[in-house]
């Protein structure tokens, strides 16, 4: 889930693996586990087997198995680990290597619970064993291990798998990153991250690993070598051709980022404008016409490869003329095979495509890179990040001293390093441009071919992920950064279009908590400037309606308090009592109903903000009952606290729950002054 300013980026899984459902034939509802129980016995049976063959058979059976995911908790019941983990050492290459798919398979399809499993099962030694074997065969000066075929690179192949698995399991478990740190797997990652020229696929995963295990890993940081941390910083100086490599510098800027403490303060300034000159470049790049190259270039391609094949034919079909009836049999056998070789090219060759992808991907991890940059450094995953408008309470209080960590209401900032570098390389101008909605002639260029279709989703993530980085660029800099009034104004009257335009936006949802939470810390800004903003206030309550119906607290959370920042602008103007009675009654109903504690204290929170003074709000508020209402909420919150508060919320949640708690009794006094005054 992506929280606003203490959100923190997201690892997506390798571009090289991408489980998909295995087709099952039709089976009686009471059979079918009885089936899969015995499939997976039979497999697991196998593994054991003298001969390789029979070996490496079963571990691609269960490679491919893993996909069901309901088959999983059989194949871990029966010890399916520590049957496979040994295999990671096998005598036979291709053993080895289909054992480290499955493995990999089964953490990427079963999750964290999984990867935990795999952990306590003692899926790290043979798993760093194998590790330390591949990164000897990774020397330059060896001779590499190839099949008969000399078509397969073994070690490069079973690194990557493993690599894998290493990475999965180091994010979900605290063991593995400590076994990780402790054996200095660190080494071996960097190997695998230098054979980039020749195995990108073993460098990406390699990076991809490497950013989740420096993430938040002082141990690791403390002994992360010199000579690493040069490599790093070399590689993102190198020129990249492909996308496949703007991808890696991504990652691998990703990386320094995590390990910046380890940079001398002297370099600080040169490595984090070298950081965002790579998002930078990644940023530029226009996806969407990208993407209609590409298709052109592979349409291109594919006919001029179908014309060479029709002229091959041709000219084959008049030299048959020719031969004899025992050459014309042989030649028909060959020409079967090139016509075979041609259409397994077609499917498999995906080159455009996948530079497409690569770019998509490269983009989404820059944005979540900046994200990161752009929060404050509180580790803390709230979906409520701030503290209510109102004094804060004794709790709260006393529970920044103790963390030693400052006044929760402390303002945002941006060191200023990263804040010149961030405008030096014009970002919150490039990230604006993300957040507009898709290409259509890329859209149209992926829906016309199945192939092409999963970009669709990716190009929406850009642009989800670019809201939500809008979101914290707001919130850190100041006016002046972000171009002044006019570019406010501009920036209002897009997210009004982004908001009402009509479009089929894949996952709403995300949509919604990514483009409300730029709406608030945008409304939030020009309300503390007096900068007047284009959307209505029946507009900004009809867009919060549909913010308030999600099934994401972070939505509704944001939703609650854009309501509170209209209100609040409503209240300083003149006759807006009958618009502040609809917005009293809208937070009102939300305090009372919301199954979420967090969105019903914004509600409360919002309304103290709306009502607090003027002429206008205390008129309605009196007209909407408010004080009684009010104290009719109050009892079933405070109960709601104490009964479920402890258990579902976090200590940084509750705090700011207790706050509302404590300025909701000081507003009821406060309501109760209007009222008599209002009598008079």
């Amino acid at each position: 889930m992506i929280m606003g300013k203490s959100n923190r980026a997201r690892r997506f899984k390798p571009v090289g693996f991408t489980p998909t459902p295995a087709v099952k034939p039709p089976a009686e509802p009471g059979d079918q586990e009885d089936n899969e129980s015995l499939q997976a016995e039979d497999l697991l049976q196998k593994l054991q087997n003298p001969c390789p063959e029979v070996r490496e058979f079963a571990c691609a059976s269960i490679s491919k198995l893993v996909e069901q995911k309901q088959v999983i908790p059989s194949l871990l019941q029966r010890d399916a680990v520590r049957c496979l983990g040994p295999l990671l050492l096998d005598k036979c290459m291709s053993v080895r290597e289909t054992a480290a798919g499955a493995l990999r398979n089964l953490s990427t399809c079963g999750g964290f619970e999984v990867c935990d499993d795999m952990v306590t099962r003692d899926i790290m030694t043979p798993l760093v064993a194998l590790l330390r074997e591949c990164s000897t065969g990774l020397d330059a000066n060896l001779e590499p291990v190839k099949s008969k075929d000399g078509s397969k690179n073994y070690i490069e192949d079973i690194a990557n798998q493993a690599i894998n698995i290493l990475w999965n399991v180091c994010e979900s478990n605290s063991k593995a990153l400590s076994i990780f740190n402790k054996e200095n797997c660190v080494d071996i990652v960097i190997r695998c991250l230098s054979k980039f020229q020749g195995n990108m696929e073993l460098a990406l995963s390699a990076a991809y690993c490497l950013q989740t295990v420096t993430e938040d890993n002082p141990d690791l940081l403390a002994s992360f070598g010199a000579s690493s941390l040069r490599t790093l910083e070399n590689m993102l100086s190198t020129s990249p051709t492909t996308m496949e490599m703007r991808l890696l510098q991504t990652l691998i800027a990703g990386t320094v980022w995590n390990l910046k403490e380890r940079i001398p303060p002297c370099s600080q300034a040169e490595s984090i404008n070298a950081i965002l000159r790579i998002l930078s470049e990644v940023l530029v790049l226009d996806a969407g016409q990208f993407i209609v190259q590409m298709k052109k270039a592979e349409s291109l391609r594919l006919s001029t490869s179908a014309a060479e094949a029709e002229a091959e034919e041709a000219a084959a079909i008049l030299e048959e003329a020719t031969l004899n009836e025992e050459d014309r049999m042989m030649d028909g056998a060959v020409k079967e095979h090139r016509s075979t070789e041609f259409s397994d090219l077609n499917p498999a060759s995906k080159e455009e495509f996948g530079q497409a992808s690569y770019l998509l991907v490269a983009q989404k991890s820059a944005l979540e890179m900046i994200v990161n940059m752009c929060c404050s450094d509180d580790p803390s995953d709230d979906e409520w990040e701030e503290l209510s408008s109102s004094d804060e309470s004794e709790l709260c209080m006393e529970k920044a001293v103790t963390d030693g960590g400052g006044q929760l209401m402390s303002p945002l900032c941006l060191s200023a390093e990263i804040h010149s570098a961030l405008l030096n390389h014009f970002i919150p101008k490039k990230v604006l441009e993300k957040t507009h909605f898709p290409n259509g002639e890329a859209l149209q260029t992926c829906r016309q071919t199945a192939a092409w279709k999963p970009l669709i989703t990716k190009m929406y993530s850009v642009q989800h992920r670019a809201l939500t980085c809008l979101h914290n660029i707001i919130s850190m800099l100041d006016m002046e950064s972000l171009g002044g009034k006019s570019a406010l104004q501009e920036l209002s009257q897009h997210l009004s279009e982004l908001v009402f335009t009509e479009t089929d936006v894949p996952r709403r949802d995300e949509f919604l908590e990514a483009v409300s939470s730029a709406v608030r810390a945008l409304l939030q800004t020009m309300a503390s400037k007096g900068i007047p903003q284009c959307m209505t206030p029946e507009q900004v309550m009809g867009f919060c309606e549909a913010c308030v119906s999600s099934n994401n607290t972070s939505t509704r959370v944001n939703a609650v308090s854009i309501i509170g920042i209209t209100g609040s602008v409503l209240a300083k103007s003149d006759n807006t009592a009958e618009k502040l009675k609809l917005i009293g009654n809208v937070l009102l109903g939300i305090a009372a109903n919301d199954s979420s504690l967090v969105v019903s204290g914004g509600a409360l929170d919002a309304l103290f903000d709306v009502f607090a003074d003027g002429e206008e709000a205390e008129k309605a508020a009196v007209e909407i009952n408010l004080l009684q209402a009010l104290k009719k909420v109050q009892p079933a919150f405070k109960s709601k606290i104490r009964k479920e508060g402890r258990e579902n919320y976090t200590t940084d949640q509750l705090c700011v729950l207790d706050n509302v708690r404590t300025n909701l009794r000081r507003f009821l006094s406060y309501l109760e002054t209007v009222k008599k005054t209002h009598k008079k």
